[in-house]
């Protein structure tokens, strides 16, 4: 094994939610090891602030919204051959169980589930991933490993999430296209602040993890260029759990 057996170069790789937090972490990892990047977000300002940081050339970025489907198709049509997709786009909302709404749960299906679904289904009929590519989903350890009181729809968009990559990676092995997730635990990004819980909680909840605190999206890049670099060749419809040790306890 050599150092390349962790390059990018030459690839392109897919990256969702590229305008923020662990998405944004990921492209620009991604560019670190040599890939040609194209970012996918919903944010104009984000996506060229997110460009901007990038190492090399050749990077392009899309506004869309995933749940679009005609967007979607557009989309897919447009884009040039790639080595690699990265599902990094979800939201998250706190709800109890019995004040569930219906609405509210179809969205955070819609996002997290049907979204990068549909958009890795529709890249794979139009022949726009490449052999030997790498699907990777980012997922969490809130459904598929634990959960949180009034965590039941994102747990379940995520352990939906887990199901479907084991079934595309058993179907597109021939094709020798891994699929992998990744399960988070809590990551520092921007989306704690949306986390009905004080500073408080937030900071006793750190002490629960053995490695010490929160993860960074840069743990979870790290992790990623990994999964869609040839030093994960022999590796598909696996779920990686990056939780700092949290579910040991």
């Amino acid at each position: 094994m050599d150092k390349n057996t962790f390059s990018l170069d030459g690839k392109t790789i897919l990256v969702t939610g590229a305008s923020s937090g662990i998405g944004k972490s990921i492209a620009i990892a991604c560019s670190n090891f040599g890939a040609i990047v194209l970012l996918l977000g919903r944010n104009i300002n984000r996506l060229e602030q997110s460009m901007s940081l990038l190492n090399g050339k050749g990077h392009s970025y899309y506004s869309i919204d995933l749940n679009k489907s005609e967007d979607v198709l557009n989309l897919c049509n447009d884009l040039p051959k790639i080595d690699g997709v990265v599902h990094s786009a979800g939201i998250v909302e706190s709800q109890l169980f019995s004040f569930l709404k219906e609405d509210s749960l179809r969205t955070i299906l819609d996002t997290n589930l049907i979204a990068p679904v549909m958009l890795s289904k529709h890249l794979i009929k139009k022949k726009k991933i490449n052999k030997e590519s790498s699907i990777v989903f980012i997922s969490s350890i809130s459904g598929p490993a634990i959960t949180y009181i009034g965590n039941s729809s994102y747990a379940a968009s995520k352990s939906a999430i887990c199901g479907i990559a084991k079934t595309m990676a058993l179907e597109l092995a021939p094709k020798k296209i891994r699929v992998n997730t990744i399960l988070p635990a809590m990551i520092e990004t921007e989306l704690i602040d949306s986390i009905d819980s004080s500073s408080e909680d937030i900071e006793l909840d750190k002490k629960n993890y053995p490695l010490g605190g929160y993860g960074s999206p840069e743990d979870v890049a790290s992790t990623v260029i990994f999964l869609l670099s040839p030093a994960s060749k022999w590796m598909t419809g696996t779920d990686i759990k990056l939780d700092g040790g949290l579910t040991l306890r």
